[in-house]
């Protein structure tokens, strides 16, 4: 316990000074965000710019091709990808697609959790946005965006990424499983909002990442947050079964779901499959 305390109280020192070190956006995506906010850029630039990454190109024909855009006929270039997913929510897609390079570590034992980190995000998402794309498709006037779901799902637990950075400078002290758990268990939603910060997001995907696991936020309306809990209810993630039965009602009521029992119908896990395919 003593390493535990040791460890965050490190982390909660070096945020407020300033001097915890975060991570930064992979260069393609910081290209893809600039690019997506000059006034002058066009379809073809943005297709240039994508394809200069090989992962992002292929994750941009996955989408494209995906079960979230239900389209029949399969797109084979990035200019056709690009072209059919649109400028406006290239921005989010691509940012999406390329922070999985973000999660990586030299050290066994802090990559061994990033990539576990980052199957666990990929499974929450994946039934978050399953559970969007069909909410969408229902309201179809409501001004939330798959876009936006996509990237606030895959960047609601990048508070993890700074945590392990830090174990892995002082790898013989605080690189194991019991510390680093405890420490993003208490620390990770409010690193993360300095991430998303430091990214230059908005407030939106800050509010999302700070107050996901904080069951005592529960916004009335329809929000981003609900499909990324509906997420983590799925995946066992909250684990009290009074606390999962309050929002799986609450979800219902906001036909986030149509019933309590939706997530585990063969229809929504065939959508869920699917929709997993775009990560892998």
């Amino acid at each position: 316990m003593g390493t535990e305390n040791a460890l965050y109280t490190i982390l909660v020192e070096k945020i407020n000074q300033d001097a915890l070190v975060l991570p930064t956006l992979p260069e393609v995506a910081l290209k893809v965000r600039q690019a997506a906010d000059d006034p002058e850029v066009n379809l073809n630039k943005m297709s240039d710019i994508i394809a200069q990454d090989p992962a992002l190109s292929l994750g941009m024909l996955k989408v494209a091709n995906s079960a979230v855009l239900g389209r029949s006929v399969k797109v084979e270039t990035v200019n056709q990808a690009v072209t059919r997913i649109g400028l406006r929510q290239i921005k989010s897609i691509a940012t999406a697609m390329a922070l999985e390079q973000v999660f990586v570590s030299e050290n066994e034992i802090v990559a061994s959790y990033l990539k576990k980190s980052w199957a666990k995000t990929i499974d929450i998402s994946s039934v978050a946005i399953a559970l969007m794309t069909l909410y969408v498709q229902k309201h179809k006037h409501t001004s939330m965006t798959l876009d936006v779901l996509t990237l606030a799902a895959l960047v609601h637990n990048i508070g993890v990424l700074p945590i392990l950075t830090e174990a892995e400078k002082h790898a013989d002290v605080f690189a194991n499983p019991t510390f680093l758990q405890q420490a993003i268990i208490k620390l990770s939603s409010k690193i993360g909002a300095e991430v998303t910060k430091k990214w230059g997001f908005s407030e939106e995907f800050t509010a999302v990442v700070e107050n996901w696991s904080d069951l005592t936020v529960l916004p009335k309306e329809v929000h981003y947050l609900d499909f990324i809990r509906a997420g983590a209810i799925y995946h066992d993630i909250f684990k009290n079964a009074s606390t999962k039965e309050v929002l799986l009602k609450n979800y219902v009521a906001k036909e986030i779901l149509p019933d309590e029992n939706y997530m585990q119908t063969p229809e929504f896990l065939d959508l869920v499959t699917d929709i997993k395919t775009m990560f892998s």
